[in-house]
């Protein structure tokens, strides 16, 4: 509990007068009167009814609380809370809101000061903006009560719990944006083609037809219709996407509001939702993380629920990057021929590393590399020279990128498919790459 500006304002008065009538005593201006019984009464008064207003706001019951958030947040995209207050009392009460936010939160539009009505639900909202992903907890909401006249406040912590979760920026990519990449995928007319035959996969069931095998009769189909039928099935040709996601300390660095590794998260999501769209199998591992996540490749659009739930939680490491044991590890794990995407941001010195690595998959699978530019490199490179800082700074990203295009050209040398983009053309990129290697039956 806290004094109110108004208390401070009433104790400033009569102090004020005291001083007065001490100077002008001192000065000889005014002899002894009943003015000091009169000041100090009404001191003893104002210090009685603040003690009075302070245990009666100590007996005030504390106003009901609910807070209504969303179950899962997108990272960097503000999203509303609401707040419904309702006092326990029978009167109107003042209070302050402060709901505490969790500090991988930025919000905007607390505290605010809100005057609750007796049996009627005031609702307060606010924004909050997710700076990191994974789970949130809130623990509690604190509401500053003013005391019946006024000259208190009271700041009491209402418990409510809630934790919600928050996902890469995949949710960015619903509605419009999601729509025209739909929308793009049907003018390039890239569409999975069931083939009728004898694979695996069941399509229909259909009469007898000439030429149809005997293996191919569901005996209760034909019991129940009178009339032989067949089960159809479709050749296999799905195929399966299996991303590499480097979670070093790369993939730390920045690039706009969002880390390479969260850049190189949307992008993977982004194709997952394509290749699933295209009826092909979507998995993923991640290396230099402890511990290493791995998903299956499953298909249906049920897998990118899966997906994200397995990388919402997902935090680099300062470890390094180890190329060898991460080939290693999807080579026991994934048996069946896949698309391997290897996101990472590489340097120049993970030339025969990398170059063994992407070998020892490539016996296997069909490889392909994406590594992050920084694109800051790219606007030092390209902003006039005024000074001698900036001059330096051009020399320094010329010096890298230099180094950066040597060790591409290496990898393209030993017939590595490697594509170098910037993290904000990352998931462009690889829908291009996907597409026109299914459209040409490279995978």
């Amino acid at each position: 509990m806290r004094p109110a500006r108004r208390l401070l304002a009433w104790l400033l008065v009569p102090l004020l007068v005291l001083i007065s009538i001490g100077s002008a005593k001192a000065l000889g201006w005014l002899d002894e009167t009943t003015m000091d019984a009169v000041v100090w009464s009404a001191l003893v008064l104002l210090l009685l009814a603040a003690l009075g207003d302070a245990l009666w706001l100590a007996r005030l019951p504390s106003p009901l609380a609910t807070r209504r958030l969303p179950a899962s947040l997108a990272l960097a995209r503000w999203a509303e809370v609401e707040l419904t207050l309702q006092p326990a009392g029978k009167r109107p009460l003042q209070v302050s809101v402060f709901d505490h936010v969790p500090p991988g939160l930025q919000f905007e539009g607390l505290p605010r000061a809100v005057t609750l009505q007796p049996e009627q639900s005031t609702r307060v909202s606010y924004r909050i903006c997710p700076q990191r992903r994974g789970p949130q907890p809130f623990s509690h909401c604190e509401v500053e009560l003013l005391s019946p006249l006024g000259l208190w406040r009271q700041a009491r912590a209402l418990p409510l719990a809630d934790q919600p979760r928050v996902y890469p920026d995949f949710a960015g990519l619903q509605g419009d944006r999601l729509s025209a990449v739909d929308s793009w995928l049907n003018q390039l007319g890239v569409r999975q083609q069931p083939r009728r035959g004898q694979g695996m996969e069941f399509n229909q069931l259909r009469e007898l037809r000439d030429g149809d095998s005997l293996r191919q009769i569901d005996w209760k189909a034909t019991a129940r219709h009178s009339r032989p039928i067949v089960r159809e099935y479709e050749d296999e040709r799905d195929q399966q996407i299996i991303f590499l996601l480097d979670c070093g300390r790369r993939m730390r660095s920045q690039d706009d509001s969002l880390s390479h590794f969260d850049h190189a998260l949307n992008a993977c999501l982004l194709l997952s939702h394509v290749a699933l769209r295209q009826g092909d199998a979507v998995g993923l591992l991640t290396f230099a993380s402890e511990p290493r996540r791995f998903v299956p490749p499953q298909k249906g659009q049920r897998q990118l629920n899966v997906l994200l739930d397995a990388v919402h939680d997902l935090e680099t490491s300062r470890h390094q990057a180890d190329f060898s044991e991460a080939a290693r590890q999807l080579l026991q794990r994934q048996r069946r021929r896949a698309l391997v995407v290897l996101v990472s941001n590489l340097g120049d010195e993970d030339d025969e590393q990398l170059l063994s690595a992407v070998k020892q998959i490539g016996r296997y699978h069909r490889v392909l590399v994406a590594s992050l530019r920084e694109g800051v490199l790219d606007q030092i490179r390209e902003a006039p020279l005024h000074t001698w800082q900036q001059a330096l700074d051009y020399c320094g990203a010329v010096d890298y990128l230099q180094t950066r295009d040597t060790l591409n050209d290496s990898l393209k040398a030993h017939g590595v498919a490697l594509m170098d983009a910037r993290p904000a053309e990352l998931g462009a990129g690889l829908i291009s790459r996907y597409l026109s290697w299914k459209k040409a039956g490279l995978l």
